[in-house]
């Protein structure tokens, strides 16, 4: 029943195993990473000293500089004026600063709560999927583990992350229509210069992504300030620069950069070094929705929302030095002289050292790295949540996760991304279709058995019984349809139906 269309049921079952047939075909190339967990792309997790990257990132860097080395100079002073002013707001206001809406509002397209998430780059939806629902989602996993209890977490001694993909509660959450439209809603707050550009925001396409269940006192699930979907690959030609997605940051011009802009990112390029447990789909936001009541200080996500500034900072970071070396007060903080954007020069001797970015890594940021973050005071709490509550944040978005859980009851959520319809995102879909049906992991994340023995794990006639249309045509299972299309969307959607067999 993979056809399943909004006129009815079309030849499904017959479909659908022809479908699968040719899916597992393709199991020899759809999951080629080494076996691991949540730790392999983060090397503060798994304790492994940071590498010094091979010297051609300092000819990179002296590329992206050539010409225009007084402009740039210019532009990161501005820049950390800025950034001091606002780090000051944020401090001042903490969770307060995210911008927060009711499910059932986002119909109205409120102008004043877009306004704040294209600046901030954080939203939390509230009321998504009813509380009673989401909760059960969190006991339906506990269940599914106890039947597997060799399903593989991080940390092994206290778990936290699980190695979990296509548990009964992920698929149903990832295909849940309220989820769904919360996603599309999303996504439109992005725009493509390119009325030709092959992508549709209309049709969000699910990425299978792990789950957290954290019980009260853990400290071992602590994820410092972050960014996902590579590191050096921002600053490599044939990473981002693919799309020149940067550019105008690297010349000079951060206050011309728009992280919103979608055609620039559609040939770009984020895992280069096929790392296990990097991203290579276009993820417009990360996201998670809540299993759990969840407060400030509770195991729960902290973020920076300034999204482009620090994304400007940390990417011009590794093209200057201080003229003094680092002081610090009593307090942790760095000394006002330190920070003064008259204390920074153009690197004298370019090294090929790019900040917290490491081969196969995620980005990581601290206080050292990154002085002028301020990452002490500026990453803020989300706010109280409750289960069913879809918590978001723009792709370059800097964020973290509490060094300690100091609440009473557990802090779960289920990470689901927000991803448009785009040709990297299908042909990964493509891959992603035929590990559900195997029961592996997606072809993003670490590899070995996955879930491919685990008692009760859904299959297709589960999507068939759960799902609706939107999302068996997220998962790949049935056709994509829109009422009206842009040129390049129009493309977009009938390469797409025609790769998936509709």
């Amino acid at each position: 029943m993979f056809a399943i269309t909004k006129l009815g049921r079309s030849q499904g079952p017959r479909t659908a195993q022809k479908c699968a047939g040719a899916c597992r075909s393709l199991a020899s190339q759809a999951n080629v990473k080494e076996e691991g967990d949540i730790s392999s792309v983060f090397s503060s997790l798994s304790g492994g000293e940071s590498q010094p990257l091979p010297e051609r990132f300092a000819q990179l860097k002296k590329q992206l500089t050539k010409g225009h080395e007084d402009k740039l100079l210019a532009s990161w002073k501005r820049l950390l004026k800025e950034l001091a002013a606002e780090n000051k707001l944020i401090a001042e206001n903490g969770s307060n600063i995210i911008p927060e809406i009711q499910f059932a509002d986002l119909k109205s397209k409120p102008k004043e709560f877009e306004k704040e998430v294209r600046r901030r780059g954080v939203a939390v939806i509230k009321g998504v999927v009813p509380p009673k629902e989401a909760r059960e989602y969190k006991n339906m996993i506990e269940e599914y583990v106890k039947l597997n209890p060799w399903t593989k977490a991080f940390p092994q001694d206290k778990p936290a992350v699980f190695e979990l993909y296509w548990s009964a509660a992920q698929v149903k959450a990832r295909g849940h229509p309220n989820l769904i439209e919360a996603q599309r809603y999303l996504a439109s707050l992005w725009h493509s210069k390119d009325p030709e550009a092959m992508i549709s925001t209309q049709l969000p396409v699910s990425y299978a992504d792990r789950l957290r269940i954290r019980q009260p006192g853990d400290a071992g699930f602590a994820l410092g300030a972050h960014t996902d979907g590579g590191s050096v690959e921002r600053w490599e030609s044939e990473g981002y620069g693919r799309g020149h997605v940067y550019d105008k940051i690297f010349s000079g011009d951060w206050e011309q950069y728009d992280p919103w802009e979608s055609s620039c990112r559609l040939s770009a390029v984020s895992d280069l070094y096929n790392s296990a447990g990097g991203c290579s789909m276009f993820r417009m936001f990360q996201g998670w929705l809540s299993m759990s009541e969840t407060r400030p200080g509770e195991g729960t996500l902290m973020v920076n929302p300034l999204l482009r500034l620090s994304t400007a900072y940390f990417l011009l970071r590794p093209f200057f030095a201080p003229l003094k070396e680092p002081d610090v007060d009593a307090t942790g903080r760095h000394n006002p002289e330190y920070l003064h954007e008259d204390n920074w020069v153009l690197e004298p001797e370019i090294t090929s050292t790019l900040q917290g970015a490491g081969l196969g890594l995620s980005q990581e940021m601290n206080n050292i790295l990154h002085p002028h973050l301020d990452l002490s005071n500026t990453m803020v709490h989300v706010p109280h949540h409750q289960p069913g509550d879809f918590i978001v944040w723009h792709c370059d978005t800097i964020h973290a996760v509490d060094k300690v859980h100091n609440g009473m009851s557990d802090s779960s959520v289920l990470y689901i991304p927000v991803c448009p319809l785009t040709g990297t995102n299908l042909e990964y879909l493509v891959r992603q279709r035929e590990t559900f049906l195997s029961g592996l992991p997606g072809p993003d994340f670490p590899g070995g058995k996955g879930e491919s023995e685990h008692q009760n794990r859904p299959g297709l006639d589960f999507l068939q019984q759960n799902l609706g249309v939107e999302g068996l045509g997220a998962m790949g299972f049935n056709k994509f349809e829109v009422a009206s299309a842009q040129p390049g969307e129009m493309r977009m959607i009938e390469k797409a139906n025609a790769v998936l067999g509709f």
